[in-house]
């Protein structure tokens, strides 16, 4: 029978979602939980995507297959009891065994999450803590560049290697609280650093490094590549995954 669950994760201590030898994965822990759970059989779980090291997410979701006959509240606690304290299942379901949480995204929301206040050594690992003032209105105006259907490839790392780049935003925006920014992406998917190299070179739009329109010519000239700048992982979250 197959699965979908919900879940969240404190990425500070992870070394990104994926399974990688030698470093602690969200994945790994998954797998593990699961082959205690299935009657000792390995047993594969399939995520909307990765997120990169030190990257939260408050509703990732998942799928797997299991063999044995269980609740979906004793799933729910069996996860719970064998996962580490920085994950968290917070919903579990039956699907058709058609569903795959990877293909059949209709959309997901990442959040960035930026201190220009007072250094905050208690959300230092949840906030980026940027820590100086920053032009938000300009900000503002650069993010919208970013609506729409673009090749991204400029704002991806070197190593992503993809057939296609081309990715569409539907919603892209900037609030603020206080001392505290907020970015929001809202899109039919993203690939390796491409939410933090966005935002960080709308840090640099803040900064005044560059210029709004900048943003533009980057999705536009390879030449501009070079004006990218990553923003650091620590504030960036996989809010929502829609199906």
């Amino acid at each position: 029978m197959r699965y979908k669950i919900t879940f969240s994760y404190d990425g500070t201590l992870f070394h990104g979602y994926q399974k990688q030898d030698g470093y602690r994965s969200v994945e790994e822990c998954f797998e593990k939980a699961l082959y205690d759970i299935n009657n000792h059989t390995e047993t594969k779980i399939y995520s909307s995507g990765r997120t990169d090291k030190g990257v939260h997410a408050k509703g990732q979701v998942a799928h797997f297959d299991l063999d044995i006959d269980i609740t979906l509240y004793k799933l729910k606690c069996a996860l719970n009891s064998l996962l580490p304290d920085d994950i968290h299942v917070i919903d579990t379901e039956v699907v058709d065994d058609s569903f795959h949480s990877r293909f059949m995204v209709k959309n997901k929301k990442y959040v960035y999450y930026m201190n220009i206040g007072e250094y905050d050594p208690l959300n230092r690992n949840y906030i980026y803590q940027y820590n100086h003032d920053i032009d938000v209105d300009k900000m503002k105006e650069g993010i919208k560049y970013y609506i729409g259907k673009h090749n991204f490839k400029n704002f991806v790392s070197d190593d992503c290697i993809k057939e296609d780049y081309e990715r569409e935003i539907y919603d892209a925006y900037i609030e603020r609280d206080k001392d505290i920014i907020k970015f929001v992406f809202i899109g039919n998917g993203f690939m390796k650093y491409q939410v933090r190299n966005m935002v960080g070179t709308l840090i640099k739009v803040g900064k005044n490094k560059i210029d709004s329109s900048d943003i533009e010519k980057i999705l536009n000239d390879e030449s501009y590549k070079k004006l990218v700048m990553t923003a650091k992982s620590e504030g960036l979250y996989l809010e929502e995954v829609n199906y």
